[in-house]
């Protein structure tokens, strides 16, 4: 069966190049939804942990096992500390925000000045890496730790920093180590909307891929 056309409905288009920066924005943030969260974690040639969160995140490829980070620059177009970081150790930590520790993933964007534990601020526990220097936290229902695979550079403002996935971390209750099937429930992940807002996964459903032959029979059906 066809979606239904609406022809009573209008469209409204807009011109990305006569848009400002913070206009187009405003429209990807409000309709690229829901972005998972990346709390990522990082350490400096010190040793010193830093904490941040990043919306603009999503998985690229299996193989290799590559994750995306887009992290913008400050107004006056220095490095924030997570892209500095990578920069001078090659690795970070992606950890996945379930409902749990959403409340600290908002303590850890606070603007704190360099040097400051985030996750001590926010309450969050950091557990030493296992293949990297960066920690996982020890409350986020899984974790990526990864070495950075290439950089990106756009323009002044912004970097695309792509991390391969060299280790994995889950809570034991998450995941079936027999299947590698992740439960969604207990992940119970945040994701982003538009502006401030933020949604749960809990409302799922199922939608198989169908088949040839019964893509037909709905054809067959619909024009019936």
């Amino acid at each position: 069966m066809t979606a239904p056309r609406d022809e009573a409905r209008e469209h409204v288009g807009f011109d990305f190049h006569a848009l400002s920066e913070r206009e187009r924005y405003k429209l990807m943030i409000g309709t690229i939804v829901p972005r998972p969260i990346a709390l990522v974690t990082t350490v400096d040639p010190e040793g010193r942990i830093n904490a941040a969160p990043f919306s603009f995140f999503n998985c690229l490829s299996a193989d290799p096992p590559i994750l995306a980070l887009g992290v913008e620059n400050h107004d006056d177009m220095s490095f924030k500390d997570t892209a500095l970081n990578i920069r001078l150790t090659e690795v970070f930590t992606v950890n996945i925000v379930s409902h749990a520790i959403a409340e600290a993933m908002h303590a850890c964007a606070v603007n704190f000045p360099r040097g400051v534990d985030e996750l001590a601020m926010a309450g969050l526990t950091a557990a030493p890496g296992v293949k990297v220097a960066s920690p996982f936290i020890h409350e986020a229902p899984a974790a990526f730790e990864c070495r950075r695979h290439v950089t990106l550079e756009l323009g002044r403002s912004r970097q695309i920093i792509l991390g391969e996935i060299v280790y994995a971390h889950y809570r034991s209750e998450v995941v079936d180590t027999e299947r590698l099937r992740v439960d969604p429930a207990q992940l119970d992940a945040i994701a982003r909307l538009g502006g401030s807002t933020c949604a749960t996964i809990r409302d799922r459903f199922d939608m198989a891929t169908p088949t040839l032959a019964e893509m037909a029979e709905r054809r067959a059906a619909s024009s019936q």
